[in-house]
């Protein structure tokens, strides 16, 4: 399985799964969620603890179908904005469509990977993700990306699902596809974080989680240093 492949495969699946009331995360998820009649296939919610403000930029790393960039847009307010990334067409026009239905003006959504945000350098104050970096088949280019797009003090704020050993069967494009085989250990997902060079890195479990299964949904938080830190490019 090629990186390029899985995202085609990624592609076709989350296309599917908007057709139909299919869950999409194993048993993280049994059943697609709908909020005022916008699909989300997420683990949990990044925008109840990403400490959203009035006036900033936020970035919807996958953004599917624009759940949580709506629910962003509206806590930032008319003087902030929301960018929502996404690389599936069905998803994108289901998010403008649902923007312009609900009458959401401060958010544009924008075609791209997340291994390559099509945005500039210190752009944005907060990256929220949900459910979808555990997608990627190159954590450390995602969180390279979060890290060069985020102004000095920015933060991070994602809900994903990680695993509570180490997988040891070989990884599958359906696993992978439904959140499993791609969702990582917490100590190796922080080591992403740190490499990165982020800062007050936590990764914990979500409320009311049930450890005992392989995966599980976790809450993650990190900071951009205001300042670099030494031997970060």
């Amino acid at each position: 399985m090629t990186n390029l492949e899985l995202r085609d495969d990624v592609k076709r699946y989350y296309s599917e799964r908007l057709k139909g009331s299919q869950g999409c995360c194993g048993d993280i998820s049994v059943a697609t969620v709908q909020v005022e009649g916008v699909p989300s296939y997420g683990c949990g919610e990044p925008t109840l603890f990403a400490e959203l403000r009035p006036g900033e930029h936020v970035l919807d790393l996958g953004s599917g179908a624009g759940l949580d960039a709506f629910r962003a847009a509206r806590a930032v307010g008319r003087e902030g904005r929301v960018t929502g990334v996404d690389m599936t067409p069905a998803m994108l026009e289901r998010a403008r469509e649902g923007a312009q239905r609900l009458g959401i003006r401060n958010v544009r959504f924008v075609e791209g990977i997340i291994e390559a945000v099509p945005l500039p350098d210190a752009s944005v104050d907060v990256v929220l993700s949900n459910c979808v970096v555990n997608l990627s088949a190159d954590k450390s280019a995602v969180f390279g990306e979060a890290f060069r797009v985020l102004r000095p003090g920015g933060r991070l704020a994602i809900s994903d699902v990680l695993r509570r050993v180490e997988r040891q069967e070989p990884a599958s494009r359906e696993g992978w596809c439904a959140c499993v085989d791609g969702a990582e250990t917490a100590q190796r997902y922080r080591g992403y974080l740190e490499r990165a060079g982020f800062s007050d890195i936590r990764v914990e479990p979500a409320a009311g989680e049930e450890l005992a299964r392989d995966t599980y949904s976790a809450v993650v938080r990190a900071t951009r240093p205001a300042v670099r830190a030494a031997g970060v490019p």
